[in-house]
């Protein structure tokens, strides 16, 4: 009776286990730098200011300047139906970012989804500023 009783929990843990899997943003090499200067860049001057930058990444990349000063760098790929490569495009103003293919919205801030249907935040990637120099890499 217990081999009957462990073999129906196994069996339904195995289905539960089965869904549909959730595609994710491919990881593609990312190697971006600039002077903060650099006329593609000048948006980041000051806080809420975005730029977006192709050839880098899965689908280009999103650059914003958060309102506390900082700096966050995400794949313009969006996270719903990642297999389409629908490049995201900044908003005005300059908070979110909208996936043209299905209308989701996701905050620059953290990258996270603020408009259905999407559900995963936006692929970050690392940021540093060596002297008057922005980085963005994986």
């Amino acid at each position: 009776m217990i081999r009957k009783v462990a073999g129906v929990f196994l069996l339904m843990l195995a289905l539960a286990g089965c869904g549909k899997e959730r595609m994710v943003i491919p990881n593609v090499p990312v190697n971006f730098s600039a002077l903060l200067t650099d006329p593609r860049l000048l948006k980041l001057s000051s806080p809420g200011g975005g730029v977006v930058l192709t050839g880098y990444g899965v689908a280009g990349l999103v650059i914003y300047r958060t309102t506390n000063g900082n700096y966050v760098a995400y794949d313009r790929c969006s996270t719903v139906n990642p297999e389409k490569q629908c490049a995201v495009v900044l908003d005005d103003p300059t908070f979110t970012v909208t996936d043209p293919c299905s209308g989701a919205k996701f905050l620059l801030e953290d990258g996270t989804p603020v408009k259905a249907p999407a559900e995963l935040s936006l692929k970050k990637y690392d940021v540093f500023i060596s002297g008057n120099t922005l980085q963005v890499r994986n």
